[in-house]
């Protein structure tokens, strides 16, 4: 893999080169440390004395550059402040655009000061990380404490920027006052809601953002879509061309995923019925929801590989066979058919286009609009699964048009088959095929993971992520490993050439994931069945709490990626989370009580939420491990976790069905069984792994 030494030298602003963190320098340090500590055992505190002096150093010759350089650029505000005054006493049109494009190029050098900072932002945390991988210290904790509170801190210049925040709002004042408002003066301090029409403006905000990492909640539902930025920053002008961008193709592509996600649940609460009204056992709906997911291992695929060269195509065939398969699956019903009724389950699996999905947001929505693009696509995900069960508790009729039966098992179908036929309509009408354009350069593609993105501030410990993905670099000898072969740069060419470049800690992640929609899956999938039988609820009850689980999705992801991320490490999040889903696991089985409704639905409850804060926590931390190379290509980080997630509930599915045969009676607990080894499994597997990094 491409070392983050070369990266950094490549993006560097080549008349600041002297001014960037000298990270080759403190790489041969780390060398050099661990050198010595196979001749002799090192002083621990001398290699911690000497390193935080040599960290020091380098610090100090960033901030100092920073501050002479936001000096600079004030010196010219004010400047230009004067000019503005003048103009304002005797407008001249003429004077006036020569000045708001003097502001603009201010803005233009401001924005590579910040490209500046936070590529030493990123810099600085790979290195402290580097140091605690190769020496087991909890160096960067101990760093960041002793400089991040001390009145003389320069390490919180690199990391609250509160004078470049200044000047960003000085040129965004004065470019507002020169706006053309149609004869107002309001300042945007009194009206900051009004639209700026500048593109310097929106490119500094979005900078800004990304240091102060002022959207974690986007951030975090975005990190759900593994759709991430670029481990370096991108320069402004490398961006996604803005020209690609088209709001319609967009929000067609989270249409797919909002109508794809209510066509998986919307079958639940009447997939038991199905089965037994066609002459099978209730428990047969377990192979008849996963029949979906059994096709989705495929699709992932080819749809994968199938956006590499269209974005229009792949999504038209989904809705042609989406289209035939709710077709077949209501059809089933009158040529009473189970046959008919898995086909046609297929066939909807056959046409998820979630890798499309996810494909065009990485590559076709400009980098200032991607994480709300991101964040859209989980969102547009948690309102289907939740509608898809709340439509079916509505659909409660009975009736025929010639032969053909419409009620509440066949409508799910019929309902669906119509929805898909609309969307293609609009699809054929509205979708804009963006340009491909090979010679674009650094653009992520596909469901990309952010490995390196900036501290969302001083307080919060560096080292929040595993250091795995540091093994790119960490073991490559002298000078020379720095200069990479061209191979490197290559994706990963099919899932076993994907699989080999997957650490220790990104397989712990990728169990993790396997688990806990296992877990979801089987409270899903057989909760039908399950009430039924000890409770005798009707369809409607069955989906209003399904319901209930899938509108819990959003407020959690809010509270998590909002409030409990910024208290706590994700690691530790991340155990709790594991721990509260065994415990959920735990109280769902029925073993010396009779079997309640507050039971179940407390144990449900518990447990599907610690999954969702599992499932964000995880998928966070798995977009900061993952190698780079699996940012790219067909077979990238978003299949990887894809195909876990589907393969997990294609295994609970054919449980529900298998356990089936020993009786209604002993589903519940015979399906919980492998929830909880598979939890008690991946607990131990984080222990095991952060023990052996920490």
């Amino acid at each position: 893999m491409v070392s983050f030494g070369k990266k950094l030298k490549e993006r560097q602003i080549q008349e600041w080169q002297g001014y960037y963190i000298n990270y080759k320098l403190m790489k041969r340090k780390l060398k050099q440390y661990a050198n010595q500590s196979q001749a002799v055992v090192p002083d621990r505190r001398f290699v911690l004395k000497d390193f935080s002096r040599m960290l020091d150093n380098q610090i100090e010759t960033i901030v100092l550059f920073l501050l002479e350089q936001q000096g600079a650029l004030a010196s010219r505000i004010s400047g230009l402040n004067e000019q503005k005054d003048l103009l304002q006493e005797v407008p001249d049109i003429a004077k006036i655009d020569e000045l708001r494009e003097a502001y603009q190029a201010v803005g233009r050098d401001l924005l590579k000061l910040l490209y500046f900072v936070e590529i030493n932002a990123i810099g600085l945390r790979k290195i402290l990380k580097k140091f605690d991988k190769r020496f087991g210290y909890k160096f960067t904790d101990y760093y960041v404490k002793t400089r991040a509170n001390h009145p003389y801190s320069q390490l919180q210049q690199v990391f609250k920027h509160v004078g470049l925040g200044a000047v960003v709002g000085s040129i965004s004042r004065n470019l507002a006052d020169l706006q053309d408002r149609k004869g107002s003066y309001l300042s945007i301090y009194d009206q900051p809601a009004l639209p700026l029409q500048d593109p310097v403006v929106d490119s500094m905000k979005a900078a800004v953002d990304r240091l102060s990492h002022s959207t974690n909640f986007l951030n975090f539902l975005a990190q759900h879509a593994l759709i991430m930025q670029d481990e370096l920053p991108v320069p402004v002008e490398e961006g996604v061309d803005d020209q690609r961008y088209h709001f319609m193709s967009l929000l067609l592509n989270l249409a797919n995923t909002f109508l794809y996600m209510v066509n998986t649940y919307i079958i639940v609460p009447t997939a038991d019925d199905y089965s037994m009204s066609l002459g099978a056992a209730a428990t047969v709906c377990g192979i008849v929801i996963g029949a979906m997911a059994v096709a989705q291992i495929f699709s992932s695929v080819y749809f994968s590989a199938w956006s590499n060269s269209s974005y229009f195509r792949p999504l038209i065939f989904s809705s042609i066979v989406l289209f035939i398969g709710n077709v077949m699956y209501a059809l089933a019903y009158d040529l009473n058919s189970i046959p008919i009724l898995l086909i046609g389950r297929l066939f909807c699996g056959f046409g998820s286009a979630r890798a499309v999905n996810r494909r065009y947001i990485s590559d076709c929505v400009p980098l200032k609009y991607r994480m709300q693009a991101s964040a859209g696509f989980v969102s547009a995900s948690a309102l289907g699964m939740a509608c898809g069960p709340a439509v079916a508790g509505l659909l409660q009729t009975n009736f025929k048009i010639y032969k053909i039966t419409v009620n509440k098992e066949t409508l799910p179908g019929w309902l669906m088959a119509i929805a898909w036929l609309i969307y293609l309509i609009w699809l054929w009408f509205s979708f804009k095929e963006p340009v491909r354009d090979t010679e674009i350069k650094n653009v992520p593609q596909e469901s990309k993971a952010e490995p390196d993105s900036l501290e969302k501030g001083i307080v919060e410990p560096l080292l929040l992520k595993s250091p795995e993905n540091q093994q790119d670099e960490d073991e490559q000898e002298g000078d020379e490993s720095e200069e990479a072969s061209e191979d490197s740069y290559k994706p990963a060419n099919s899932i076993v050439a994907a699989y080999r470049l997957l650490t220790p800690s990104v397989k712990v992640q990728l169990l993790i994931y396997f688990m806990l929609k296992y877990a979801m899956e089987i409270l899903l999938s057989e909760s039908s069945v399950i009430t039924t039988y000890y409770f005798s609820w009707s369809t409607g009850h069955v989906a209003v709490f399904l319901a209930c689980l899938g509108l819990t999705v959003l407020p959690v992801n809010l509270v998590v990626g909002s409030y409990i991320s910024n208290m706590f490490e994700d690691r530790q999040i991340l155990l709790v989370s594991e721990i509260m889903v065994c415990v959920g696991i735990l109280m769902s089985f029925n073993v010396i009580i009779p079997y309640s409704v507050p039971q179940y639905v407390c144990s449900g409850l518990l447990l599907f939420v610690s999954a969702e804060v599992l499932e964000g926590v995880n998928l966070s931390l798995l977009s900061r491990v993952m190698s780079s190379r699996l940012s790219r290509g067909t077979y990238n980080g978003g299949l990887l976790s894809t195909e876990a997630g589907t393969i997990a509930r294609v295994i609970a599915d054919a449980t529900i069905t298998l356990a089936g045969y020993l009786g209604v009676s002993m589903l519940l607990n015979v399906t919980l069984l492998p929830s909880l080894f598979i939890c008690i499994v991946s607990i131990l597997a984080t222990f095991w792994t952060y023990n052996s990094l920490y």
